[in-house]
């Protein structure tokens, strides 16, 4: 057995990961006590010396996987993402470029890629994206309808709410994800217009409960979906488990019968 097949199985182990696993939760700990002034007057060296620590864990536990897989570690999509943000945190801490080494605490999201729940979340996401995108669509068209109808309509008593499509659109925004749409803007511009429900009532309706929902059952469908295919997934890598398992036993009793014979 080589050096290179000796690495890669002691990385592909489960106690391996668990323990990179633990090292990035930890380094996240460390990257939020770094951004409170008292801990750091307090232990400023102790966890800037963490920090170091867990980066140059990092750094090896790359550098091990590249020396194991050579470019086929550049295969996976987690790998590059994870050698980026390793890259990045080593860019040295200059003025306009210490910023990169908050990014970091990206590597927290490595955490997708090993538990089932939340990779199927993604999973789930992703695969929505092309009918949110649709919906998002309706949306945009929705919005600028009723941006040019509300800085016609309002525009002249309200100019800092619907002076112009962007004022409208933003202020159509805010009423659509219905923080203090009654009393902040609506009930003011009904005080001047007594029939501006007529606009206001039913854009609420098509935004935020018929728009907002089709987006959240889209996203709950495609997890579904995923889940479905997973599970199918596991369920044939069972089945062909069991054959081959029935074809090393059919093998097995055709030698012993050729042996009796």
């Amino acid at each position: 057995m080589s050096i290179r097949t000796s690495i890669a199985e002691i990385l592909d182990r489960a106690v391996t990961r668990n323990f990179i696993t633990g090292v990035i939760l930890f380094n996240a700990v460390v990257l939020g006590l770094e951004t409170s002034d008292r801990v750091m007057a307090v232990a400023g060296k102790l966890v800037i010396f963490l920090d170091v620590l867990c980066l140059s864990v990092f750094v090896v536990e790359i550098a091990l996987k590249i020396f194991a897989r050579g470019l086929s570690f550049f295969r996976s999509g987690w790998n590059v993402f994870d050698f980026a943000i390793v890259a990045i945190a080593l860019v040295p801490a200059t003025q306009g470029l210490s910023v990169l080494r908050a990014l970091r605490i990206l590597r927290l999201l490595r955490i997708i890629s090993v538990a089932p729940t939340l990779r199927r979340v993604v999973e789930g996401f992703v695969s929505a994206l092309p009918g949110m995108a649709s919906v998002f669509l309706l949306m945009a068209l929705i919005f600028y309808i009723a941006a040019v109808m509300a800085t016609k309509l309002f525009g002249d008593a309200f100019p800092e709410w619907f002076g112009s499509i962007p004022h409208s659109a933003y202020s159509l925004f805010q009423i659509m994800t219905l923080e203090s749409w009654s009393m902040g803007i609506v009930r003011p511009v009904m005080a001047v217009y007594p029939y501006a429900w007529l606009f206001f009532v039913p854009f609420i309706l098509v935004t935020t409960f018929a728009v907002v929902n089709l987006v959240v059952g889209l996203i709950v469908n495609s997890m579904q979906d995923a889940h479905a295919q997973e599970s199918n997934a596991a369920t044939e890598d069972y089945r062909d488990e069991v054959l081959k398992r029935l074809d090393a036993i059919e093998q097995r009793l055709a030698q012993r019968k050729i042996a009796d014979e």
